[in-house]
């Protein structure tokens, strides 16, 4: 979450008014995250999360998105719902910005992740992905294999001054991957960012997916292999395979692995450590002005896809 639209409150106040949700009582800035413009809104009847898609978002996706977050929710998946207004519209418009009230989830994301956090993130990740079978809309994933090249492309002039030699390494990865990347691996709908800021605890127990601008058509094991790197590394850059364990045992009692995403899971834990420093480094050097973000460091995924890079088979992540 971000902002990088301004919303005054004469605005929001006449956009709730299509809505039976009473009067606006405030509405505050969120400032995580990297993709679009978010608000905390507080009504007479509850609080809620006001959403406006930026250019980055292509309007075309937004009834994937907005549809499969009322289908997983209707299925028992902890996620936002759209708030549709009087006349069962869920996706509107505010300040020139495609834009959607969706409700507002209890708990906090994790500032420091546990062993049972990370049981509780692979449990529900499984369960999303049964889930989602039955989703009829489709959305290719465009931050996979096919959209790397383009993303390096516009980072080669200035990669260097993040990392020296940077650039060069930047091509020999997408090369690997464009030689080894699996095709035929179990698939269907995936969260595709489920990072510790896009999950909620509440008592012990997850209790909201948040977020889900990224979600598409891919393959299963390649969101593990995002939650991977996402969950189970120490601020000190230290892989913790108890942690992998722990989110890898927990997916497999629900949704049970086949072999060759077991085999595969190594480069795919490289890959999506060089999508998400992909997007970083671009972000880092292509900041939005005014912006109320902070683009996160590249570095932080370098270091990692180099030590997937260096893993031989599954056992590494503590999965026989």
């Amino acid at each position: 979450m971000a902002v990088y639209t301004d919303v005054a409150a004469e605005d929001l106040s006449a956009f709730l008014a299509d809505y039976a949700l009473g009067n606006l009582l405030s509405l505050k800035g969120i400032a995580e995250g990297v993709e679009n413009s978010n608000y905390f809104v507080m009504t007479e009847t509850g609080p809620f999360i006001l959403t406006l898609y930026e250019k980055r978002v292509n309007a075309d996706d937004l009834p994937f998105f907005l549809g499969l977050m009322e289908h997983l929710a209707e299925r028992g998946v902890p996620c936002p719902t759209p708030i549709r207004d009087r006349n069962g519209v869920a996706l509107k418009t505010l300040n020139g910005r495609p834009a959607t009230l969706i409700s507002f989830l209890t708990g906090v994301s994790p500032r420091r992740v546990t062993v049972d956090q990370c049981s509780e993130v692979g449990r529900s990740l499984a369960d999303l992905h049964l889930k989602g079978a039955d989703f009829a809309i489709k959305r290719p994933n465009a931050l996979s294999l096919e959209g790397w090249p383009a993303l390096a492309h516009g980072c080669a002039k200035r990669a260097d001054e993040v990392e020296p030699g940077l650039a060069r390494e930047l091509e020999t990865e997408i090369a690997a991957m464009e030689q080894g990347w699996p095709g035929d691996l179990p698939a269907g709908v995936i969260h595709a960012d489920l990072f510790c800021d896009n999950v909620f605890f509440d008592s012990g127990r997850l209790s909201g997916i948040i977020d889900f601008y990224f979600a598409c058509n891919d393959l299963f094991a390649y969101d593990v292999a995002i939650c991977l790197n996402a969950w189970c590394f120490e601020s000190s850059k230290e892989f913790n395979v108890t942690k992998a364990k722990a989110m890898l045992h927990a997916y497999r009692q629900i949704r049970p692995f086949e072999p060759a995403e077991i085999e595969a899971l190594p480069l795919l834990a490289r890959g999506a450590a060089l999508r998400f420093l992909l997007t970083r480094l671009y972000d880092w050097l292509h900041p939005v002005d005014g912006a109320l973000v902070t683009p996160k460091d590249p570095r932080e995924y370098l270091y990692r896809m180099r030590f997937h890079r260096g893993v031989e088979s599954a056992v590494a992540y503590g999965l026989m």
